[in-house]
This record gives structure tokens, C-alpha cells and sequence, in this order.
């Protein structure tokens, strides 16, 4: 329609777009009702997932609630980032809660992993949920190639997030016999830079969880000038 039609048309339509913007703004309210539950409902869950972040002591019957509680946002408003929330509390509730059945767990890590899934279609770069991801497939299948693409894609996404080293050189240490030659040598790369980005490096030794992870980590950082030696002293700090 040219400007000129628009203007001749404005005094037929003047009464219908009065009218409507009352409508207009109840069509709007109502559109916007679903993410606005949805927001109330997840903000519900919020106090059950920080405990479960720093593995405070949390009933059974309150992670139950707050998974309801994030079952209605995700029906209310399923976007990406409803499911990654979801993802969180499911897979924290597996691996931290006491008084549960394996077939429990294994359930919520299923249903972690399907939202994980999910929410990373829609949100490529979360290097969070990534992570995030890559542990709970490895707390379901252990080691695995579908282990290492997404811990792989973490990394890509996010390597300058200090506290998602630890977990996953973890999970390298872990996968170790899964990974490719390159890979390996794109991994020290990143292990190398997240040594110099360190200060405090006892991180690297809390990782030593099994008899050749020790051999594993001074491989890692072979290429690193002193690490070595500096690794033996920060060994012999933590094990004292």
C-alpha cells in the first residue's frame, strides 16, 4: 500500500485500531504469561540447585520438588535454556544425592543427557553445558568417543573458565584411551595454558585419582618449561 492509500484508509480504520489496542495488550500479557511462569517456577528451583553446585546436604523430597517445579518452566516456556536448567538439577540430583536407587540415577542422567541434547541445539555455545554433557554420558557409558566430542566442544566454547579445569582434566584423564593423537596434542596445548593461567596449582593433583594419572599429567605438560619439577613440589604440598 503507497503512503497516499495509507492516509485515505486512516478515518475507516482509526475506530478498529482503538479498538483493538486494548486487545492488543491482553494478547499481549497472554503471550508473554507462559515465559513469565516459566521464569517463576524455575526461580522456585533456584535455592535446590545452588546447594547442589557446592554439594550441600539436600533431601530427596526437596530435589523432587524442585525437578517439578522445573518440569512446569519447561512446559510452560521449553526453550533451550529451560532445558539446560533442568539439566543441571537432574544431573546434580544423580550424582550427589544419598538415599537412591541406582535405577534413580541412571533415570536422571537420562533425562540430564536428552535435555543437555536439547538445550545445545539451541544454545551451541554454552561451554557450561557442554561440560556438562560429557559427564553425564561418562556416568552413564564411562569412556567413550561420545565422551570426548562434547568435552572437546567445552572447551572449544569456553577455555578461559577457570572452574571448569579440574572437571575436565578429569575427564581427559579419564578418556585417555579414546583420544586420538591429535587431539592429544591439542589437549596439552589447552593444559599447558590453563597451567600458566594458575596460581595456585594443587588442582593438578587432585585429579591424580588412579595410578597412572600422575604419568598422565607430566605428559600433558611435557612441553611446559619447569612444570615438571613445579609439579613435584605442588605434589608433595598436597600428599604431606
Amino acid at each position: 500500500m503507497s503512503s497516499g492509500e495509507r492516509a485515505s484508509a486512516l478515518p475507516v480504520v482509526s475506530w478498529l485500531l482503538r479498538a483493538l489496542l486494548g486487545i492488543g495488550g491482553a494478547l499481549l500479557v497472554y503471550a508473554a504469561a507462559p515465559l513469565t511462569w516459566g521464569a517463576w517456577q524455575a526461580l522456585g528451583a533456584g535455592s535446590v540447585v545452588d546447594r547442589l553446585r557446592v554439594s550441600k546436604p539436600t533431601t530427596v523430597a526437596d530435589a523432587l520438588a524442585a525437578a517439578a517445579a522445573l518440569d512446569r518452566a519447561v512446559q510452560a516456556d521449553p526453550s533451550a535454556q529451560r532445558h539446560l536448567d533442568r539439566s543441571e538439577l537432574l544431573a546434580g540430583q544423580a550424582m550427589t544425592l544419598k538415599g537412591v536407587s541406582d535405577t534413580e540415577r541412571e533415570q536422571w542422567l537420562r533425562l540430564a543427557a536428552a535435555d543437555l541434547e536439547t538445550g545445545l541445539a539451541g544454545v551451541p555455545g554454552h561451554g557450561i553445558g557442554w561440560l556438562r554433557l560429557a559427564s553425564v554420558r561418562y556416568a552413564l557409558e564411562g569412556p567413550s568417543r561420545r565422551v570426548v566430542d562434547p568435552l572437546l566442544r567445552s572447551i572449544e566454547t569456553a577455555p578461559i573458565v577457570p572452574h571448569l579445569w579440574l572437571g575436565r582434566l578429569e575427564l581427559i584423564l579419564r578418556n585417555w584411551l579414546v583420544l586420538s593423537e591429535p587431539e592429544i596434542a591439542r589437549l596439552s596445548a589447552y593444559v599447558r595454558m590453563t597451567w600458566r593461567a594458575s596460581s595456585d596449582r594443587r588442582w593438578f593433583v587432585w585429579v591424580m585419582r588412579e595410578p597412572l594419572d600422575e604419568l598422565l599429567v607430566r605428559f600433558l605438560l611435557a612441553d611446559e618449561p619447569g612444570a615438571q619439577e613445579e609439579l613435584s613440589v605442588w605434589i608433595g604440598l598436597v600428599r604431606k
